[in-house]
């Protein structure tokens, strides 16, 4: 495509998100550019671009290939995201959804990943697939920011971490250890331990984050299916309806405090709030009201998911929802 690569997902994104303002919504070029923080000569270009590659037609879309690019420009206006890759991929199979979407993940951190960044990561199903994507990516420092769920095996995550870390050569700060333990006085001599002190010591640093978003539901939550039927309905009863990387999340987008979270080795809420850029990923409809709270609350920045949960978040945004 003229002036776009489909190796540049986030500008293919950003060009669909210009055009639509642009000729479906009627924005101004210099109204544009003041909310996306970007020149109006760069909306120029963009518009141009977008025209070239055939994307401006009846509807703002990208002709062929997986990513949706309109519905991707949806997202960012209607949640304020910074970056959103739908990805046009079937859900009659689930763990088969599980492994595109995490392979859409790892194609969007090539797109977004610069050599100065430090990354971090967390551990969950969906993102399993994301190595099997990765090609290249500058040598960064990686950071394991949780344990691994279910306990005791770790090694789902720490095969990420160093799968990620071998393709771009950069170092990789990761431990051995369970994101849930039986009590609290473990759980704090764990997090003790030289590896585990160093990897969440340098936390701060961190710059990009890839986590997934879960429901507090049966099915959706690693951590859900871990806990005893009493905890997931105390919890419930707490207010959660979503958990990040660990982080318990009410409907109102906030950190819930719950009796886990002294026993579980995860990098505290403020921590994780701090992190500059979170790209989350999310996967099933079910999950929709989890994905909203958690963009409602700050902590997801960009979003990596797929059509029919697009649909889904797009149609509670809409007044009356």
């Amino acid at each position: 495509m003229a002036g776009l690569s489909a190796d540049r997902p986030s500008e293919v994104v950003l060009a669909a998100r210009v055009a639509r303002e642009f000729y479906l919504e009627g924005v101004s070029k210099v109204d544009i550019a003041g909310r996306l923080g970007i020149s109006r000569f760069r909306v120029a270009r963009l518009l141009d671009s977008a025209r070239e590659a055939g994307m401006v037609r009846i509807e703002i879309g990208l002709p062929g290939g997986s990513l949706d690019a309109g519905l991707s420009a949806e997202l960012c206006s209607a949640f304020g995201l910074q970056h959103a890759f739908v990805f046009n991929f079937p859900d009659d199979d689930q763990a088969a959804l599980r492994r595109r979407v995490g392979e859409g993940a790892g194609q969007a951190l090539m797109d977004l990943i610069t050599p100065g960044d430090v990354l971090g990561m967390s551990w969950s199903r969906s993102l399993s697939g994301l190595a099997a994507s990765l090609t290249q990516i500058p040598p960064c420092p990686i950071v394991q920011l949780t344990g691994a769920v279910p306990p005791p095996d770790g090694r789902d995550l720490l095969d990420l971490v160093r799968s990620v870390a071998r393709v771009g050569g950069g170092p990789a700060h990761v431990f051995y250890a369970p994101m849930l333990l039986d009590d609290a006085q473990t759980a704090g001599a764990v997090r003790r331990q030289g590896d585990i002190a160093e990897a969440f010591a340098l936390v701060p640093s961190v710059t990009i984050a890839v986590v997934a978003i879960g429901a507090w539901a049966p099915g959706l939550s690693t951590i859900y299916d871990a806990v005893t039927p009493a905890e997931r309905e105390e919890l419930a009863a707490l207010g959660v309806r979503a958990e990040l990387a660990g982080v318990f999340i009410g409907e109102d987008g906030r950190p819930v405090a719950t009796p886990l979270d002294r026993r579980m080795i995860v990098t505290p809420g403020p921590a994780l709030e701090r992190i500059p850029f979170i790209l989350a990923v999310a996967y099933g409809v079910a999950k929709s009201p989890a994905v909203c709270a958690a963009i409602r609350g700050g902590f997801v920045h960009g979003l990596v998911t797929h059509a029919s949960l697009a649909r889904a978040l797009l149609a509670a945004s809409r007044p009356g929802h």
